[in-house]
């Protein structure tokens, strides 16, 4: 591993957000439904964003090869047809969370501060040039460890969640390797002044505290109605 690697690697680890305390508690069995409703249904904002942020990347290169093999992590949120792709994914956990599809497609179910860091992470991408754009996506390199671990936790401790409809997370267990080692291999590729390895650093950072600042906000609204632990 080249030092700018591992630089990227050790700040986004120290504050990925494996250790938020709303996932602590995730993976200690210590949510109640509601509060595993809220977080399925304002990550559902996240997830609509992930695309829309990859179509802006694809947008930004000139490069056909990059085009090619960006364009496949769009197809693999949006999939081929409606009935595909990590959304369908997603809206399947949500029905087997008890929330239907009018719920989580109601824009005024989505907490406010939740909505301004999904937006964050667009902007971010938006304004950015196209190697800190994708330096941005590598705390994909960090999920797998917390998507075995959400695995684990939600077979252990919400058996009334149908397992069949953790999907997603199984899916996304290889695809973030996957496309975490690719963006490692493009950023490591083209940022070769220490200015703009800086500026890939901070993508990162920021890509890293939008991720938290979205827990926080979850957090704080389940701490107001004084959560459902059951």
């Amino acid at each position: 591993m080249t030092d700018f690697a591992a630089r990227l690697q050790r700040e986004s680890a120290r504050r990925y957000h494996d250790d938020h305390p709303f996932h602590r508690r995730m993976h200690a069995g210590a949510l109640g439904r509601e509060e595993l409703r809220a977080w399925v249904r304002n990550r559902w904002y996240y997830q609509t964003r992930i695309p829309i942020k990859d179509a802006l990347i694809v947008a930004k290169s000139d490069d056909p090869a990059f085009r090619r093999a960006w364009l496949r992590r769009i197809q693999d949120h949006d999939g081929t047809d409606a009935h595909e792709g990590g959304l369908a994914e997603w809206r399947r956990l949500a029905r087997a969370v008890g929330i239907g599809d009018a719920e989580l497609d109601d824009p005024a179910r989505i907490l406010p501060g939740v909505r301004f860091a999904c937006d964050a992470y667009v902007t971010l991408v938006r304004e950015a040039s196209l190697v800190e754009a994708v330096a941005s996506s590598l705390t994909e390199r960090l999920a797998p460890d917390l998507l075995a671990r959400r695995v684990a936790s939600w077979e252990r401790h919400y058996p009334w969640v149908d397992a069949t409809a953790l999907g997603y997370f199984r899916t996304r267990l290889g695809r973030a390797r996957r496309d975490g080692d690719e963006a490692l291999a493009f950023v490591e590729a083209h940022a070769k002044t220490s200015e703009l390895q800086d500026r890939c650093v901070a993508a990162l950072v920021r890509k890293t505290e939008i991720l938290w600042h979205l827990l926080d906000c979850i957090d704080a609204s389940c701490a107001a109605c004084g959560g459902d632990v059951e």
